[in-house]
């Protein structure tokens, strides 16, 4: 009876333990969800009074240069990606960001990484990279947009800004995140003659709202616009090589 008692008793504590470590960790990714959402305010009103996205297919046609900009930091990637893993770890991340003049608190890099690391992999593979990069570019740089100190992060700076307009189209009451009438909405101004299917919208939707809260924030947005633009697909691709070449040449 005793050995019962003390396994139901350290079921108990360990379940407790397990509860708080998530509560925290929700926490944390809601405060850096809350600090990005005023941040994104921030910048409609000072950088972005005008957006130069008209329309969805404003920003569809320009899907090659997106992916031709974000595709430039795969070097920097397997630069920093010292052990050519696939994955930049936590020291990994403090050499890069030191390299690019972003001297963040230890534990400000800690929370972003985890927040970024959405498969919890202990690791930060290419399109989380992309979506860590931007959000620390989001979250430290004026509202005035002046990086030229920050000369390596400033040369995508130009891509970054435009995704944070095209998610500014969508957000039509600037609150930082979107629901699923601000996307039906924006689909259907493009020409009101052809609505897009009510099918496609909500797929498009649910691509993005990983949670199911209805609501898509900034982080989400950002995976979903990667894959839009044909970034995983492409890292999918690389990978298959890479592996092929280790097959092919083994150490």
């Amino acid at each position: 009876m005793c050995n019962l008692c003390t396994f139901l008793k350290s079921l108990w504590i360990t379940k407790i333990r397990d509860m708080f470590c998530f509560s925290g960790t929700q926490y944390k990714h809601k405060r850096l969800d809350v600090k990005i959402e005023k941040k994104i305010a921030e910048m409609k009103r000072h950088s972005f009074k005008e957006i130069s996205f008209k329309s969805i297919d404003s920003i569809v046609i320009r899907f090659p240069q997106f992916k031709k900009g974000l595709k430039t930091l795969m070097g920097m990637f397997e630069q920093y990606d010292v052990d050519g893993n696939g994955f930049i770890d936590q020291n990994e991340l403090k050499i890069c960001l030191e390299q690019l003049q972003l001297h963040l608190p230890e534990k400000e890099i800690e929370d972003i990484f985890h927040y970024c690391d959405i498969d919890e992999s202990e690791g930060i593979q290419f399109n989380e990279f992309i979506v860590l990069l931007c959000v620390i570019y989001l979250l430290e740089q004026p509202p005035s947009t002046d990086n030229s100190s920050k000369k390596e992060l400033a040369q995508v700076g130009a891509i970054f800004n435009m995704i944070v307009e095209a998610f500014l189209l969508l957000d039509k009451n600037g609150d930082g995140k979107l629901d699923k009438k601000d996307l039906i909405r924006t689909m259907n101004e493009s020409n009101p003659w052809e609505r897009s299917p009510a099918h496609i919208t909500e797929l498009r939707f649910q691509e993005m709202d990983w949670d199911k809260n209805g609501q898509v924030n900034f982080k989400e947005f950002l995976f979903g616009f990667i894959k839009w633009i044909g970034i995983d697909a492409d890292e999918e691709m690389h990978q298959v090589e890479n592996d092929d070449d280790d097959t092919q040449n083994p150490a």
